[in-house]
């Protein structure tokens, strides 16, 4: 098998005295939508705070397409290829839609604060390339109608969409979802679980999702790891993970 996209080895946080995170190992490969599952304070967000370096982690190492992102901050690991959503959408509620979307393009914007100041050919040209990208990404979710709403208008399911649009706007290697479904109804969870399919399949990239819905993990995920106590409890397809004794007493329940 190629090089995984992601490679976790070893990796470890703590805070003060307290261990959140201890001696993790994952691999994340392409094309895969791979799960992290686990009970609430098992350190799954926790993870997802060291991949994007909102935490250094205090050990291990993160290799993304075997390069060390050890020495990178947030806007660089982006700039990378690592994208995320967050449990509690976190849109900019008060910009529509499109520059929503166009905020996630930073990566994009290639001109000078001399270009900006006088408003030059470069800047123009940029812009409106930007704009059309943004454009396209928003008719992939079908929220191209609603490009000039404010995105705090939006209901529940299209604000997730939003998001999710945003995060790809980076271009993405590795998309970081945590709780997807988190407020959604089954219908809109069942919606969900095909637009995750499809932005895998659309844009050929990776995701690794932090959820609760089990039907939906174990029906959309090739693999999953299992946290327990900011420890890996156990790997393996959702077949073997939903027979799997430990997880049952530690998570599924009986």
């Amino acid at each position: 098998m190629n090089t995984p996209v992601l490679q976790i080895k070893n990796l470890g946080i703590d805070f003060g005295g307290l261990t959140a995170v201890n001696n993790l190992n994952m691999e994340v490969h392409a094309h895969e939508i791979i799960g992290l599952i686990g009970p609430n304070g098992a350190g799954k967000t926790t993870v997802f705070n060291m991949l994007t370096k909102v935490y250094d982690p205090s050990r291990g190492t993160i290799l993304l397409n075997g390069q060390d992102i050890a020495k990178m901050d947030t806007v660089a690991v982006n700039k990378a290829g690592i994208a995320r959503t967050f449990q509690n959408i976190r849109l900019f509620q008060n910009l529509s839609v499109i520059d929503n979307v166009k905020a996630g393009m930073n990566n994009q914007f290639v001109y000078s604060i001399a270009d900006m100041l006088f408003h030059t050919r470069k800047r123009r040209s940029n812009e409106e390339m930007i704009e059309e990208e943004a454009l396209k990404l928003l008719k992939i979710f079908h929220l191209d109608d609603l490009k000039d709403t404010e995105a705090g208008s939006l209901p529940y399911g299209a604000q997730r969409k939003l998001e999710i649009a945003r995060a790809l706007a980076s271009e993405p290697k590795l998309l970081l979802l945590d709780e997807p479904a988190a407020g959604m109804n089954p219908q809109e969870t069942e919606e969900l679980m095909e637009t995750i399919r499809f932005v895998r399949d659309t844009f050929d990239i990776c995701i690794l999702l932090i959820e609760h819905d089990m039907n939906l993990v174990m029906n959309i995920c090739e693999r999953i790891y299992v946290l327990n106590y900011g420890m890996l409890l156990a790997k393996g397809s959702p077949e073997e993970i939903r027979n799997n004794e430990k997880v049952i007493k530690a998570y599924l329940g009986d």
